[in-house]
């Protein structure tokens, strides 16, 4: 955390057999894999030796890992030296969580940590381990009408709520989202119930938010990853960053087959045990945008 600082100022369960149950999960992800296939613009079915030698898993992780870039620079490298395929379902952490509960997901790749360890309490994966971390920082209009400038997030938002100027909330349940929430009431504010005038949910992912708020010159909280990947920044300038409530980290879980026999395992285990080996972590560490590192390497801590 004080590497960070000095860097930088669905389907409905029904009541059916165990068997049915696992057979309604296959169906579920055959249709999912069968989608990410043609969004890849790869082959949807395959039969025979090429199905039998397909060697792929799903992931279930984050927008801000995908619209960073980082999975379009990570995953080939895992796949070099691995022979797997990732194929990524990018949604909020919340969701992301969720899928991994239904099994239609191998693995989950998110940033929650409280939500990642009740996944983990309530038996869905075997162990959470840190994978990266970044932080968040608050976006607004380069005028700042708000005032909110500063290295105090607590202090900014209490403004915000004073001034009524536009926040821009993702309301997605993410992990973002999540973190939001927690400063809002580390700053005296229950959203849950009562919103301050200004206050906008888009139930949307990073990018979506980041453009609302460019279009209406409105405040919104933004993991550094995929603010420095944005380029439609309009009047949009980094407000307020380096408030240690604003650190980010990053977790990886491979779900757990004693809940769901289907999944693969140990294709999962492979690149749970890659991202976290020094491989992996130069890996992340050497991706940047405008030669600056979006991610910071921490397995192990």
């Amino acid at each position: 955390m004080d590497h960070l600082m000095t860097h930088h100022p669905g389907l409905r369960f029904l009541r059916r057999s165990g068997s049915d149950r696992a057979s309604l999960a296959l169906l579920r992800r055959f249709a999912l894999a069968a989608s990410l296939a043609l969004v890849a613009g790869l082959p949807a079915l395959t039969s025979g030796p090429a199905a039998a030698q397909e060697r792929f898993i799903v992931m279930a992780s984050t927008t801000s890992t995908e619209q960073s870039g980082l999975f379009g620079h990570l995953l080939p490298a895992f796949k070099q030296a691995s022979g797997v395929d990732v194929r990524v379902v990018a949604v909020g952490t919340g969701q992301a969580l969720d899928t991994g509960r239904r099994g239609d997901a191998d693995i989950v790749f998110v940033h929650d940590t409280a939500a990642e360890e009740k996944f983990v309490a309530e038996g869905f994966a075997t162990a959470r381990r840190n994978v990266m971390y970044n932080d968040f920082v608050l976006v607004g209009p380069k005028a700042d009408p708000a005032g909110v400038k500063g290295p105090d997030i607590a202090a900014a938002l209490k403004k915000l709520a004073a001034g009524g100027q536009v926040f821009v909330s993702r309301g997605d349940k993410s992990g973002t989202h999540a973190a939001e929430l927690r400063l809002w009431k580390a700053a005296g504010q229950d959203i849950a119930a009562s919103k301050p005038a200004g206050y906008r949910e888009c139930g949307c992912g990073m990018g979506p938010a980041l453009n609302m708020a460019s279009a209406t010159n409105a405040y919104v909280l933004a993991d550094r990853g995929t603010w420095l990947s944005f380029r439609n920044r309009g009047e949009l300038a980094i407000l307020v960053e380096g408030d240690r409530s604003l650190f980010n980290q990053y977790g990886v879980m491979v779900v757990n087959p004693a809940k769901h026999p289907h999944v693969k395992a140990a294709l999962a285990q492979q690149f749970a045990d890659w991202v976290v080996s020094p491989t992996g972590q130069a890996a992340i560490v050497a991706y940047k945008v405008g030669g600056e590192t979006l991610f910071f390497p921490n397995a192990g801590r």
